[in-house]
């Protein structure tokens, strides 16, 4: 079996890797590492090139990244607090620091749902983290990235501040999970989702009734989204090109 695709989930809590072959199978063992705050570019980039060391061969390269990322470049990372994203061309800078093998860069919240989405009607992905992300598929293609964790949700807070880690330390389980109840309403106002999935390091939280709609998945999946990002799918080659 030839060199395989280094998949790197980077998340506001923590970075995760692995090595897949085209279909998302690993190929290695996942590796783990606290994400360093503040976290400029530099400083991430240093924790890839340790955290990959000993995984196997590998010959492309997909990112999930935290924030709103157009052609590899990095336009929002408000989970990381250093404005040297704002503009920085990751997929260049992580090829260049991983042996200048072609690399692709997307939110991490879309690179989740290629991975765990059914590929069937509409679905939500919605990542509960350090702050919350989300991503929309229609019969397992991507739609326009949507910044919905910054939008307002109720009591003068973004989605974010309402449901992202701070606000779990702050107010609780069983209130955070009222929230959450909340969301999941407007959500399926909003999209009228034949799914919405439900991951990230804080899902494990979830204790209320989901609609019946909802459900979750491992917060590890990210990694086998990387693989999508290398299929030649007319909406993935437009995401890229350019």
């Amino acid at each position: 079996m030839g060199p395989g695709i280094l998949s790197v989930d980077v998340g506001g809590l923590s970075v995760k890797a692995a090595v897949t072959d085209s279909q998302g199978v690993l190929l290695s063992e996942r590796v783990r590492s606290a994400t360093p705050h503040p976290c400029p570019p530099d400083r991430l980039l240093d924790l890839v090139v340790e955290l990959v060391r000993d995984l196997p061969d590998f010959n492309r390269i997909s990112v999930g990244f935290p924030g709103v990322v157009r052609r590899g470049c990095v336009l929002t990372a408000a989970n990381l607090q250093s404005e040297l994203w704002f503009g920085f061309d990751l997929a260049q800078a992580v090829s260049a620091r991983l042996g200048g093998y072609p690399a692709r860069v997307i939110n991490d919240a879309d690179m989740i749902g290629l991975a765990v989405c059914s590929g069937k009607g509409v679905e939500v992905v919605i990542t509960l983290g350090t702050g919350f992300g989300t991503a929309v598929l229609r019969d397992g293609e991507l739609m326009p990235h949507m910044e919905l964790a910054h939008h307002p949700v109720a009591e003068g807070h973004s989605y974010d501040q309402y449901l992202g880690d701070a606000a779990l330390k702050a107010i609780g389980k069983a209130h955070w999970n009222d929230r959450l109840a909340h969301a999941l309403g407007l959500v399926n106002i909003l999209f009228h989702p034949d799914g919405i999935i439900l991951t990230g390091g804080n899902a494990r939280n979830i204790v209320v009734a989901l609609p019946p709609n909802a459900r979750i998945a491992s917060d590890l999946a990210g990694i086998a989204g990387g693989a999508a990002l290398w299929r030649e799918t007319s909406a993935l080659s437009e995401l890229f090109s350019g």
